[in-house]
């Protein structure tokens, strides 16, 4: 499902008040002044997915402001990454500023003022997302936003691939899918940050840390897959097990690991949702490759320090379950992948 907000069918000159207020609406309060005597007509198509939220922004010249009032009065602990398609941007935050021209882009962080100059037409993809999306600390962020990403190698070039992907097939994706979309979206992102602070191994040649990025995103999409494994990886990239097993030697983990660890936050999060008590766990577990309940109950207790059913009576009882459309599922038929390992 999308949204449109648009100033097409309005005059001229009502067409700012209502623009300032759709683009706090679809974002974050912020101060939006116009350059324009007569506004050029402005759109904003959004799709949500997951935690990710994906806008096609097109619209005349402006300058957009998020300043110390507006963070103390909301708070909004937010982060936007711009692909910008047409026209120019300056961005200025953290003391840095920057200047983005078509493909290229830059993140700015709603906890801390910034300023967006769009000197004339444009035309961009805004990704807007909850902090704590992304698995990377205060200091990375602050290294990193007025910061320009261009594509042409390495981790943003699949990053921006990917990102682009996403926007462009918004429309014709179910819910269930678009959501785990938008987890591997911020994942990737997440990576890319990683890579420019220097925590993914600089020392690593850029197409060794391009194809983790590749590895862990057609993990991410595959980890419902009980057959998944190290060969299948390997196979579907055109690299042996072992390079593949090296790559992740940077991770300070191993491959194995961290499928484990990204199926069980799938499954603690699908937990917290199940609209009753006593609902199948066994159901979750299989939903994300897991096997054996048995073995599913192990890990999940030794990452959480609770077992399955108890992490769900905790969500429960706390007030944080949320029924999902897929919760209900019932369980895969069992599948032999002795084949693949």
């Amino acid at each position: 499902m999308n949204t449109t907000l648009s100033t097409s069918s309005l005059r001229p000159s009502d067409r700012a008040e209502f623009w300032r207020d759709a683009v706090s609406r679809t974002f974050i309060p912020l101060d939006v002044v116009l350059h324009e005597r007569e506004p050029t007509v402005a759109t904003i198509t959004s799709h949500r997915f997951g935690p990710l939220q994906v806008s096609a922004v097109a619209a005349g010249p402006q300058t957009v402001v998020r300043d110390r009032r507006m963070i103390a009065r909301d708070g909004e602990s937010h982060l936007t990454l711009t692909i910008q398609h047409r026209g120019t941007a300056r961005l200025v935050q953290d003391r840095r500023e920057v200047f983005l021209g078509p493909g290229q882009f830059a993140l700015s962080d709603a906890s801390r003022p910034f300023e967006k100059v769009l000197p004339g037409t444009f035309g961009l993809t805004a990704f807007h997302l909850p902090r704590t999306a992304l698995d990377v600390g205060d200091r990375e962020l602050r290294a990193l936003t007025a910061t320009v990403f261009s594509p042409g190698g390495g981790c943003a070039d699949v990053v921006a691939s990917y990102l682009g992907s996403l926007a462009r097939s918004a429309a014709g994706l179910a819910p269930e899918s678009a959501h785990q979309l938008g987890l591997t979206a911020c994942d990737l992102l997440a990576t890319l940050l990683r890579e420019q602070h220097g925590r993914l191994a600089p020392e690593a040649p850029e197409a060794a840390r391009a194809m983790l990025v590749r590895v862990r995103s057609f993990t991410l999409e595959h980890l419902a897959d009980p057959c998944l494994s190290p060969q299948m990886i390997a196979a579907a990239h055109h690299i042996s097990v072992r390079y593949l097993h090296k790559l992740f030697e940077s991770e300070d983990t191993t491959l194995t690991k961290w499928i484990r660890s990204r199926r069980l936050a799938m499954c603690r999060r699908d937990l917290a949702r199940l609209p009753v008590r006593g609902a199948n766990v066994a159901a979750v577990a299989q939903r994300w490759g897991f096997v054996s309940p048995a073995h599913f109950s192990r890990v999940f207790r030794a990452a959480y320090g609770l077992s399955p059913r108890e992490w769900q009576e905790a969500a429960l009882a706390g007030g944080r379950a949320r029924s999902t459309a897929g919760a209900g599922s019932q369980p895969r038929p069992a599948i032999d992948c002795s084949r693949s390992r």
